[in-house]
């Protein structure tokens, strides 16, 4: 059975949270954080993360591109079939290396 890194790393957050709440209540404050601070982090998490979707996921503006992409969905979903054979003639090919 092999353990998830994100379960590792969800494991090790929920610990470390444990570790603060407990450490709080005796009067230790190990990690110091007020409200503001959590507000911030919670806004540029949230800014950081709209970006990288925002480029991560394929934004098609033009027309050819958005048919590629219903082509390609077409494909994915087994509703039409894609075979490449290029059109070269071999004549083609020797006439440019002699040249």
């Amino acid at each position: 059975m092999k353990i998830s890194k994100s379960t590792i790393i969800r494991t090790i957050l929920v610990a470390i949270v444990i570790i603060n709440f407990i450490l709080e209540k005796v009067g230790i404050d190990l990690i110091p954080v007020d409200e503001s601070t959590i507000a911030m982090f919670v806004e540029t998490f949230i800014e950081i993360a709209v970006l990288v979707v925002g480029f991560w996921k394929n934004n098609s503006f033009s027309e050819a591109a958005i048919r590629a992409d219903e082509f390609l969905k077409e494909l994915r979903e087994g509703e039409t079939e894609w075979s490449y054979e290029p059109e070269i003639d071999e004549a083609d090919i020797f006439e440019s290396e002699v040249e």
